[in-house]
């Protein structure tokens, strides 16, 4: 499914894929963030961090009558507050989401699916 938006010179569709990358280019962008953790690791086999060409792989877009919902799933760098980390995503990809591309999250959701220790 895609976004419909309609304007006075026609209609907009913005598909989910488009939205996830969205989603997780502004995921990625805060601090604390490694990067982006397959949704359903036991189908895709994968617990190590996807690359930046897979922001999609870790978003789930779903559909509602006045926005849309959004599932982000993220590895956290060890020694982060997760907490503060979360609500730093949430409102950035509300954000983004509002700027780019004009529409409205009716909510974030983040799951961390690790912590990972980075080398000095």
């Amino acid at each position: 499914m895609a976004v419909k938006i309609k304007t006075q010179y026609g209609t907009i569709d913005i598909t989910n894929e488009v939205i996830a990358t969205v989603v997780g280019g502004a995921a990625t962008d805060n601090y604390g963030v490694v990067g982006m953790a397959s949704k359903n690791q036991i189908r895709d086999n994968v617990n190590d961090i996807l690359r930046r060409e897979n922001y999609a792989r870790g978003v789930v877009v779903r559909q509602e009558d006045n926005g849309v919902a959004i599932d982000v799933y993220v590895i956290v760098s060890y020694g982060t507050k997760i907490s503060e980390v979360s609500r730093n995503v949430q409102s950035k990809v509300k954000y983004n989401l509002e700027t780019m591309l004009g529409v409205t999250a009716n909510s974030v959701n983040v799951i961390v699916q690790g912590v990972r220790v980075l080398a000095d």
